[in-house]
């Protein structure tokens, strides 16, 4: 097997906290009405005055069971509208950010656009979830709204709107990705997989990810598959997974239903067998903290990384700590630099047409807290992709050597 240089390390109690705070910030009534409060009333502060703000609304779920997501995507973009005011704002205006909860609901998607509109919206962030954001990517063409999306995935969730993007990796980039990682760093030539088959970001993943390996010569010798009601038990998988004798299962899940199968599979595999995942195994962590040793030798995909020791990076994680008590994950990475994205489009374009932004974004190149990225017309970015290793509680970057 390879080895691997700890180049960065991610702390258990990081990603505990990350969970609790998460979980516990908001009402479920008034989520959305004390964060507009609160970040209207510091543009306020700041001077702002009628005609002098520039107005960015944001909608995710902040209640209910993927409120981590929605939490972490509104903080990280609080971060950013802070210093970007406290630094003279967008074009000389001060920005307000009204965040509305979609309790993870595509209706409630479509009303809490409908009322960032009635508000004076100028850009969206779009929606945090896939669902979400494809409820309302029409929406906001037909308005010549500009929507960045940090942390909608699938690929088909901008579609159908050449003013819509994203900061995140899209599923089949991240399937393809995996493939093209094993390859590069020479980890294995045959590999098992477990996915999803209900699921549109674990199929997506899957899919290019299978399709990547046909086209590199990686083996698959086993794929075993499970549903949202099947979700509990994989010892049927776990035993034909361990019986194929791979190296390496490729995991394209999210961290709920990861921990489920890396609890029953812990012990059955050889020591030497990894575990590769993408952004969805974000807060892998919180899942196992009781036993961290249940996300041993599991990689994940993924362009941020909390204790990289880039100036920017550690600038942000400080900000972020210091206003919530967390680490930041990826998904408020990518708000963060949604922001400042934003702010580039606008300067560039010097106007607030969904149009005009949309083809100042395509010229554009932004370097951030997720990397140097660039965009196609097609609202995918371009930007690098490296992997964690987790192993006693500790992520490292993969780095591998012969």
């Amino acid at each position: 097997m390879k080895k691997f240089n700890k180049v960065l390390s991610v702390v258990v109690a990081s990603a505990m906290v990350m969970a609790m705070a998460g979980c516990g910030n908001t009402d479920n009534g008034s989520a959305a009405t004390g964060t507009n409060a609160a970040t209207e009333s510091a543009a306020a502060d700041n001077g702002a005055a009628s005609g002098s703000v520039f107005k960015i609304g944001g909608i995710g779920p902040t209640t209910g069971g993927a409120a981590v997501y929605g939490l972490a995507v509104q903080h990280g973009a609080e971060v950013a509208v802070k210093e970007i005011n406290e630094a003279g704002g967008i074009a000389g205006k001060q920005i307000e950010l009204s965040y509305q909860d979609s309790q993870g609901e595509s209706e409630s998607a479509v009303n809490a656009y409908g009322k960032l509109m009635d508000w004076g919206m100028e850009v969206s962030l779009g929606c945090v979830l896939s669902g979400e954001n494809a409820s309302v990517v029409a929406a906001a063409r037909d308005d010549d709204v500009l929507l960045i999306t940090p942390s909608g995935s699938a690929d088909k969730c901008i579609d159908g709107n050449d003013k819509a993007f994203r900061v995140c990796f899209y599923d089949s980039y991240q399937g393809a990705a995996a493939a093209q990682y094993i390859k590069d760093n020479n980890m294995v030539d045959t590999v098992g997989i477990l996915y999803q088959s209900d699921n549109d970001y674990s199929v997506g993943l899957y899919n290019a990810f299978v399709a990547k390996c046909g086209e590199l010569g990686i083996n698959i010798a086993e794929t075993q598959t499970f549903t949202s009601s099947t979700n509990t038990d994989f010892s049927t998988q776990v035993s034909a997974l361990v019986s194929s004798g791979v190296k390496l299962v490729f995991i394209p899940l999210y961290a709920e239903e990861a921990s489920t199968f890396l609890t029953q599979a812990h012990g059955k595999f050889a020591d030497d067998v990894y575990f590769f995942g993408a952004d969805g195994l974000d807060g892998i962590l919180g899942k196992v903290e009781q036993d961290t040793s249940l996300a041993n030798n599991v990689l994940m995909l993924t362009p941020f990384a909390a204790d990289n020791p880039a100036e920017n990076v550690q600038s942000f994680v400080k900000k972020y700590q210091e206003a919530y008590g967390a680490t930041p994950d990826q998904f408020a990475a990518d708000a963060y630099d949604a922001i400042y994205v934003i702010k580039a489009a606008v300067e560039k374009a010097g106007s607030t047409s969904g149009a005009a932004l949309a083809s100042a974004l395509t010229s554009l190149t932004v370097e951030g807290v997720t990397g140097i990225m660039t965009w196609t017309a097609d609202g995918n970015t371009n930007k690098p992709a490296s992997a964690i290793l987790y192993y006693d509680g500790v992520g490292t970057l993969f780095d591998s050597q012969d």
